[in-house]
């Protein structure tokens, strides 16, 4: 159980493996996850290693799938998901000749297809050329019967041109100086472009022109509108034998198409439902190839030598690994893993699960500890949602954000098997346990704040009453007169009768209907917001004692933890026991006279204790307060100076007794006094930041609560204020979906960040 507060204890391995079992017995390992190979060859290239050309092999590989990936989705087919990864056999049988003949065969489909619908790109524009050549030829008679017998040379060819007409057509105008006639119809039927499959259309046009030099001109003009140029009979028998021809040929065309377009569609749908499959297979591969390149070959070639860290505490579960891997290669030689002596900091590796691992990745993406360091991801399994729930604290929004989270988690083992591609839904599933807590503790602090949907619940009655209030503008107890007649009345507690007592839990619900509720609210959640901070720097400053204590440095507890501690305790631990004394000390007969916390402690830090606006609180303030403000002060050079001092009286005292046995021991003195130096204006300076950072939990619960009650007024309240069931029912759902979109989503994410820069 210890391990789960501090990362596990780790140890240097030598791993002896046989060359006909190392491929099965990386696999084994990265299988379960527990070791970290060493590169045993740094100084040699990446290109000069024994299975560089293996992991060729395997990129290779993996552009293929890639490549049939692509096709898939080009095609629109379902990738199914396996739940379950490849097995451990079918990693040690290459694919490649698999991946080659699919790879090929789709190649080769793609070409014959993109060339049968090149044709029948060709025959289906000279369909539409025949079909609508009557137009032109009508007009080319009249042009023909018009013209002398010297204009001979009179030539027309008709084209097929991408929707551009008034563009080419004044071009056309322009070069030739008006020496031409142009006839053109659109195409109403859409055409499919064989390369790109984008949608074209075009138009059928016909020019009449005289002479070669006008003939190559308007070649020229075509080719750069990128026309395409189809003889046409001039007789209309034979247009309509020409016709028909083409009709034929493309239905065979078509019939070709099909059983192409089907055999492609077989072959695809086939490899989509191994693609992931094999995906995870070759990359698994890649890796086991690149993890087998960090180890050493011994002088006989038969053996892989390889170092890794582990924890001790799965030194068997790695064994077990390497069993199984030999035995499955067919090796009867068994793999050795022996413990080996370094001085060597291990790498840090906490063990984590899937309720644990969110949490792990909040602090691990703040930095990841020391090697045997306290690890904060347990306790932050609670105070991160519940600070979140500081700031998000709603009853309705809380049991709403819950049950997404539920359903989540319920039904993960199907979604996990879906293995969706949403890089916003694989975040959110990723911390459903997060949501899950979070919404768990924003149910409990919206039952704090008897907010539900900016409404209050009134379960137990409220601890107000208006019946026995005396009024002394009426000479006696309020009467039903006294209600109607005044929009704003004022409870006063001190009168007998009118508190009758707190509410159970909570917050009283005549607070909802208070004019005074903001300025309530903001107080309380104020105070609030500095009581937590504090006590949550404390604790983050405890953790380190034990950290000291392990690792056995003592000066770094008498010269760093405590006056840590004793700084801020005396500061802001003092500011804390003022807001509860303040609350116990003053009731309401005499909160009127109450002094401000604000100006007590600015005035602590002044020396100034004859403010008139501004009493004290307590006898004895004045020497208390300068008291903790000199103990304050004094734990900056203690920090700053001593510790540096002691640092270099003990490199002194060290040198003096191994001068002769050990020379090469070194002190930098500068480097280690600017090292404190930062160190100690940063805390001292992150102690008053980090507390007014804190005031974000009050920021933030304030605007949600105040972006509720207006998306309550606003919106809710037109569909509850009408009698149409109707107009109610398209009132709540937008109502709902605001709520969602705003409250939940937007809100929800805002807080989230907060509590994450809190936490960091």
């Amino acid at each position: 159980m210890g391990e789960l507060f501090r990362s596990e204890e780790m140890t240097l391995a030598q791993l002896f493996l046989q060359s006909e079992a190392a491929y099965c017995c990386v696999s084994e390992l990265g299988e379960i996850g527990m070791v970290q190979f060493r590169d045993l060859n740094p100084d040699v290239n990446v290109f000069q290693r024994k299975f560089v050309n293996e992991v060729r092999r395997c990129e290779e590989m993996d552009r293929k799938l890639r490549f049939v990936e692509k096709e898939i989705k080009k095609a629109n087919i379902p990738i199914l998901s396996d739940p379950l990864p490849p097995p451990a056999d079918l990693l040690y049988i290459s694919p490649q000749a698999t991946f080659e003949k699919l790879e090929n065969e789709l190649k080769e489909i793609n070409t014959n297809q993109e060339a049968l619908k090149k044709n029948f790109l060709e025959l289906t524009e000279l369909k539409h050329i025949l079909r609508r050549t009557h137009f032109c030829q009508q007009r080319s008679l009249q042009i023909h019967s018009a013209l002398n017998s010297e204009m001979q040379s009179l030539l027309g060819f008709t084209i097929m041109l991408i929707k551009r007409i008034p563009t080419f057509e004044r071009m056309l105008w322009r070069v030739c100086r008006g020496n031409v006639f142009l006839r053109q119809a659109e195409i109403e039927d859409p055409l499919e472009d064989p390369t790109t499959v984008s949608t074209l259309h075009k138009s059928v046009f016909i020019i009449f022109f005289q002479g070669d030099q006008l003939k190559n001109r308007v070649k020229k003009i075509c080719e750069g509108f990128r026309a395409t140029l189809y003889p046409c009979p001039e007789t209309p028998q034979e247009r309509k034998e020409m016709l028909a021809g083409v009709n034929a040929r493309i239905e065979d065309l078509q019939m070709v198409l099909n059983q192409t377009e089907d055999h492609r569609q077989r072959v695809l749908q086939a490899a989509a439902k191994t693609v992931r499959v094999w995906f995870i297979k070759v990359r698994k591969m890649k890796a086991i190839y690149h993890t087998l390149n960090l180890c050493n070959i011994d002088v006989t070639q038969k053996c892989l030598i390889a170092e890794v860290w582990c924890p001790i505490s799965d030194m068997d579960s790695i064994q077990f690994a390497l069993r199984r891997g030999t035995e499955k290669s067919g090796s009867t030689v068994p793999s050795i893993l022996n413990r080996m002596q370094t001085k060597q900091t291990p790498p840090t590796y906490n063990k984590t699960n899937k309720f644990t691992s969110g949490f792990q990745n909040i602090v691990d993406a703040y930095g990841i500890g020391s090697y045997r360091e306290i690890n904060p991801a347990p306790y932050t399994i609670i105070t991160f949602p519940f600070l979140f729930a500081v700031m998000f604290g709603d009853l309705g929004h809380g049991v709403l954000m819950t049950c997404a989270a539920l359903y989540l988690v319920l039904r993960e083992s199907r979604l996990m098997a879906q293995k969706n591609d949403n890089e916003m839904f694989s975040m959110v599933f990723a911390g459903r346990y997060i949501i899950l807590l979070m919404g768990i503790f924003s149910i409990y602090t919206g039952i704090i704040y008897n907010d539900c949907f900016s409404k209050s619940l009134n379960v137990f009655g409220s601890g107000w009453s208006v019946r026995p209030m005396f009024d002394s503008r009426v000479g006696g107890n309020w009467t039903s007169e006294t209600l109607d007649g005044n929009r704003v009345l004022q409870l006063d507690p001190a009168i007998d009768g009118v508190f009758k007592g707190p509410y159970p839990i909570g917050i009283d619900p005549i607070w909802n209907i208070a004019t005074n509720k903001l300025t309530f609210l903001n107080s309380f959640k104020m105070k609030m917001s500095v009581v937590l901070g504090v006590i949550h720097m404390l604790f983050g400053v405890t953790l380190s004692l034990f950290n000291h204590l392990y690792f056995q440095k003592p000066l770094n507890i008498y010269l760093g933890f405590i006056p840590e501690i004793v700084f801020m305790a005396s500061l802001f631990g003092y500011l804390v026991i003022l807001v509860f004394y303040k609350w116990v000390a003053y009731d309401a007969q005499t909160s009127r006279d109450a002094p401000s916390l604000l100006i007590a402690f600015i005035n602590m830090f002044l020396f100034n204790y004859n403010d008139p606006s501004n009493r004290a609180l307590y006898s004895g303030q004045m020497v208390i307060q300068s008291l903790l403000v000199v103990i304050a002060l004094a734990c900056v050079p203690c920090m700053l100076i001593v510790k540096t001092l002691v640092l270099r009286r003990q490199y002194l005292w060290r040198k003096h007794l191994v001068r002769y046995s050990r020379p090469g021991v070194t002190f930098n003195f500068a480097d280690v006094a600017v090292h404190q130096a930062i160190h100690t204006i940063e805390y001292c300076l992150g102690c008053i930041s980090n507390t007014a950072s804190y005031l974000r939990l009050w920021a933030l619960s304030l605007a949600h609560a105040q972006l509720s009650e207006v998306l309550w007024s606003m919106v809710m309240h037109i569909g509850l204020s009408s009698r149409s069931f109707i107009l109610l029912s398209i009132v709540f759902f937008f109502f709902s979906v605001l709520t969602v979109a705003i409250l939940l989503i937007m809100e929800g994410l805002s807080a989230f960040l907060h509590a994450l820069r809190l936490h960091w």
